[in-house]
């Protein structure tokens, strides 16, 4: 039997476990605070001691923030910065991770397969039914996306980074930051109004809400959205670990 150690890395804290071929947890998560500065060479240690606390496994998936190709760091965005998200951004480390080729480092340091893409897209692969036009759309720190066609993953779109009013971007209009700021309820509304306006840019038959915020949405708010619009766990992320290699078969990620 094939086993998985994924690892969820978000802007503020890491998750791991250890996953059978059903995506079944074979050891309880583990969850530490991701370190900044974060340099590569730190976010490979910070990984191999969270993956030393686990049982050993066969392969490896991890997923990230920001633009990932074939395993290659285009650009990430909380990881350049120098406290964390909406700190100030180190150019020495926007110059370590762009090019970082992060699936062949992390397969070397591990000792087995491994497998990197933007963490919406595992996150993804644990939930999308694999039938129709399906969005994923993650709230935490910031806002993540993916997009499957037939359960085929689509070439990412760092949508986060797109203005939605005033040059405000979606990374920062439903981020962490602006919930806090606007309380639960206002919050959840600014969810809505989101996903009502990418409804005809996208035109899903099923949109999919997860990520650690997620369950935040208001029960009035999510009714609102539609029988379309579903929230899902945010352990997607760990468990879409195994099904993430699926997704390799059928696009070369």
């Amino acid at each position: 039997m094939v086993t998985t150690l994924a690892i969820d890395c978000g802007g503020g804290g890491i998750k791991a476990s250890v996953l059978d071929a059903a995506g079944t947890m074979r050891a309880r998560a583990l969850r530490v605070p991701t370190p900044y500065p974060l340099p590569p060479a730190l976010f490979v240690k910070t990984l191999r001691d969270l993956g030393s606390r686990l049982p050993t496994a066969d392969r490896l998936t991890v997923g990230m923030p920001g633009m990932i190709r074939h395993g290659v760091v285009v650009a990430t965005p909380h990881y350049v910065t120098r406290s964390g998200p909406r700190s100030r951004v180190d150019p020495g480390l926007v110059a370590e991770w762009s090019g970082y080729d992060a699936r062949s480092v992390l397969a070397d340091a591990f000792g087995v397969p491994a497998l990197v893409l933007n963490d919406a897209e595992v996150h993804g692969a644990g939930v999308v039914a694999g039938t129709g036009c399906e969005l994923v759309l993650t709230l935490g720190t910031g806002l993540g996306s993916a997009l499957f066609d037939g359960g085929v993953l689509a070439p990412h779109l760092e949508l986060s980074h797109a203005p939605v009013r005033w040059g405000t971007t979606y990374d920062t209009y439903v981020g962490e930051v602006e919930r806090r700021r606007l309380g639960d309820a206002f919050w959840s509304r600014r969810v809505r109004q989101v996903v009502e306006g990418l409804r005809p840019v996208f035109r899903w038959d099923r949109l999919y809400l997860g990520g650690g915020n997620s369950r935040l949405i208001r029960p009035e708010q999510l009714t609102r959205m539609g029988d379309d619009v579903v929230v899902v766990p945010n352990t997607a992320g760990i468990v879409g670990g195994v099904r993430a290699w699926d997704l390799a078969l059928a696009r070369s990620v």
